[in-house]
């Protein structure tokens, strides 16, 4: 720090100490836990212990300051020896394996981790094993330096994170020599975008100009509102037709996709909206102040005009105005109850069923206007056409919910049993609707299987509104189970479904009959067809997959004998429940085959159109893998072709807790298991997990955790959390360094591919300008 800085720094620490200290000028112990805000007591204590150094059991300022001055200004070595003294718990100089597990248990509490006290045995051992170097059955602090020594990324900036109230606000932050708007990657990254706006802007221009001339003679007032009303006669069609969900999603299988911004037609589709509200507004003041104009000098009063037909404005029976009034107030209330607030906030309901009323909005425009049934026919048609054609799609095939998996975080997983007739791509998204949890409600919600996976399709469905809540609940009641008379029979229908699908399983063994398939599947499990041959005395018996993992059906694949039993549980259920179903539509993410390096991005609940592209994209890669017919040697053909053009593909799933993971966690180690061995140019899939709850490397209170979960990761070759072998990290991506490394790996072009809150959108998208990535949001 400079001085000025230094002196700018003293003055901040000074403000903050007096305003939590109080009167007596001095910082107990409840206020220093409040003002550091840690979750975990035992560092609040064994911070406040260092600071307090003369032991009078509060802080004072000058205390704070000396404590704060090497934590902040001190070498490495200081800050180690601070480090060293926390983990030191009894002062003695080392540290002991029980006061190690005593930091690591709560360095587990303070990230919001929960492991097993088996697991949590072997992250102690592992980390002082490694780090006592002479076996002394303690680690000194020699050893503890040596050992973070190991650690560089750590050491470049140890702190305590929780302190950051003591950092001032940076009052010199540089501000950018260009807005982001002008720059030229953002330009090239949204040019359609941007072409396509500025041709609509000129449209409705040109129509504004053209009715304002044609109304010449009847003042300026009366011209404006023509005006707007031909912008609005162009917008309330246009809008409509940024919402041919079929007509698009054929679209975007042809050249259109490459000139207009078909990807983001629900941000099209929102720009239209304001501008019908705005349209709306002029054009209802213009028509008030031409009224107040009319009644000065006529008949009839300014109420008149309003709010009745005497005047006889309009072409159907004078009713213009009144007319007018409910079309304002409905367009109004349309575009409020489309707010982000309304749609995010839990109230998606007060969404949908006021933008219904869209069919009254067309039927009053057409009777309010005379010329605006000659803009509606044509596009109203074929919204018509495809209104009837998801209605008899819906209706046939006879859906049903077969199976439901409720996961952690309120997540339920629905396995409809899929129709001959369904087709989709991966990412893929459609509108379902669950009678007996609302009978005319529809909701759209991305596909989360394969297309690959034909008996299937899955849905995952976070609790986040009214109807999404009463789907988890209705579940969630195991009563619910003893609804349906005829659950035994359709859970004996599966068994055995999923027993023919046995018929035609690995090494090519193949069944004639459901006694050969018994057969077949228990030598599958246990060596021997009777089942009476064990594995071999030491040999490691394959892992049971956790309760919470997602079950067989959700793998693709059919399970052991001993799983296709029916089970009702709390949890997992077999069922058959009605429902229907309208879709599949086209997303952005139908690009990504067309990319050299795909990038996919899901924050929560986002990863459920990855999970049908992660499986769809492995199913192609299996199918380009090529084997050597003499050594049986695996690799990767690099040529491209028309199946599939990606040479790479990110993963990045970040999750804010660590039951989170728990959703897909199956499916992706099943695709790491897919590519075991690493290719000559590296791995096709390198997956990416980040838990924001958990602390990061550098921060005092989890760096000992971070170490001992490293340590047991490369000794175990699997994650403590989330038991793949992609090492789960600590906080939130570093985007500029991950797209660093992504561009520098120079797989060819770059597409990024987003599904997640839009305030993270918005940080990753600015990134993607800055390397020159295209960047594909998912929105519907």
């Amino acid at each position: 720090m400079s001085l000025d800085e230094d002196a700018r720094w003293l003055e901040w620490v000074t403000k903050q100490f007096e305003s939590i200290a109080g009167e007596d000028k001095e910082i107990d112990l409840d206020e220093f836990k409040t003002a550091l805000k840690v979750k975990e007591s035992f560092f609040a204590e064994r911070f406040f212990a260092l600071f307090d150094s003369d032991g009078s059991s509060s802080i004072s300022l000058g205390e704070l300051l000396e404590a704060l001055d090497l934590l902040i200004h001190g070498s490495e070595t200081d800050k180690l020896r601070f480090l060293f003294q926390v983990y030191d718990v009894d002062g003695s100089g080392s540290i002991d394996p029980d006061e190690l597990r005593t930091v690591l248990k709560s360095c587990l509490r303070e990230s919001a981790i929960s492991l097993p006290e088996e697991k949590l045995d072997d992250l102690t051992l592992a980390l002082f094993e490694s780090a006592d170097k002479d076996n002394s059955g303690a680690i000194t602090f020699e050893e503890l330096k040596a050992e973070l020594e190991n650690f560089p990324e750590v050491m470049e900036n140890l702190t305590i994170s929780a302190a950051n109230w003591l950092k001032p606000p940076d009052v010199d932050q540089k501000r950018r020599q260009t807005p982001r708007y002008l720059t030229r990657a953002y330009w090239q990254n949204n040019s359609r975008k941007l072409m396509f706006l500025c041709v609509y802007a000129l449209v409705n221009v040109l129509l504004f100009v053209g009715a304002v001339m044609q109304n010449r003679h009847g003042g300026a007032c009366f011209m404006v509102a023509k005006g707007c009303g031909q912008c609005l006669n162009f917008n309330c069609t246009f809008v409509m037709v940024l919402m041919l969900r079929r007509f698009l999603t054929w679209l975007r299988a042809t050249w259109v996709v490459r000139v207009f911004p078909l990807d983001q037609n629900i941000l099209l589709h929102q720009i239209v909206g304001y501008a019908i509200l705005c349209c709306t507004l002029v054009h209802t003041t213009a028509h008030i102040l031409n009224f107040v104009q009319m009644s000065e000098r006529g008949e009839f009063g300014l109420w008149e005009y309003l709010l009745t037909t005497r005047p006889g404005i309009g072409w159907v029976k004078g009713t213009a105005s009144l007319t007018g009034v409910v079309l304002q107030v409905a367009i109004c209330l349309m575009v409020l109850c489309s707010s982000t607030f309304v749609r995010r906030s839990g109230h998606f309901e007060v969404f949908y069923w006021s933008h219904l009323s869209y069919v009254w909005v067309w039927s009053l425009l057409i009777i309010h206007c005379a010329n605006f049934w000659k803009w509606f026919v044509v596009p109203g048609l074929v919204f018509l056409l495809e209104k009837v054609v998801g209605v008899a799609v819906s209706r046939m095939g006879g859906l049903y919910v077969v199976e439901v998996n409720l996961l952690p975080s309120k997540v339920t997983h629905l396995v409809i049993r899929r129709p001959q007739f369904f087709h989709f791509k991966p990412g893929d998204y459609v509108y379902i609707n669950i009678p007996v949890i609302a009978k005319y409600e529809w909701h759209p919600f991305t596909i989360s299987s394969a297309p690959e996976q034909s008996d299937t399709v899955w849905l995952h469905i976070r609790s986040m509104g009214q109807w999404t809540n009463r789907l988890y609940e209705y579940f969630r009641q195991p009563e619910n189970a003893a609804l349906n008379p005829e659950r035994l029979a359709s859970s004996l229908r599966r068994r055995r479904q999923l027993l023919k699908e046995e018929l035609f399983t690995s090494n090519g063994a193949v069944a004639s009959n459901e006694d050969e398939a018994v057969e077949l599947t228990m030598y599958r499990q246990n060596g021997s067809p009777s089942g009476e041959a064990a594995a071999p005395a030491g040999a490691q018996e394959p892992a049971e997959p956790p309760p919470d993992e997602l079950g067989p059906a959700e793998r693709g694949e059919a399970p052991p004998l001993k799983e296709v039993s029916p089970k009702f549980g709390e949890n997992h259920r077999f069922c058959n429940i009605k429902c229907y179903v309208d879709g599949p539509y086209g997303t952005p993410t139908r690009q990504i085959f067309a990319s050299e390096h795909a990038v996919l991005i899901g924050a929560g609940i986002g990863i459920t159109p990855f999970a049908s592209i992660l499986q769809s994209i492995m199913y192609r890669y299996r199918m380009r893998k090529q084997n050597c017919p003499n050594c049986n040697y695996s690799w990767c053909e690099n040529i491209k072709n028309s199946e599939m053009k990606l040479r790479k593909v990110d993963f990045i799933w970040i999750n804010r807790d660590q039951k989170s993971f728990e959703w897909f966690v199956s499916l992706l180690t099943k695709l790491e298991m897919d590519q075991a061995d690493e290719e000559p140019e590296g791995r096709f899939l390198e997956m990416h997990m980040y838990m924001t709850s958990a602390l990061s490397k550098n921060d005092m209170k989890a760096i000992g955790l971070q170490m001992a979960l490293d340590l047991l990761a490369k000794k175990e070759k699997k994650d403590s959390i989330t038991g793949l072998r992609t090492r789960t990290q600590p906080g939130r991506p570093e985007w500029g360094k991950v797209f660093q490394k992504v561009s520098e790996e120079n797989k060819g072009k770059v597409h990024v591919f987003y599904c997640g809150s839009p305030a993270l959108a918005k940080l990753i998208k600015a990134q993607c300008e800055h390397f020159g990535f295209h960047f594909y949001k998912e929105n519907f």
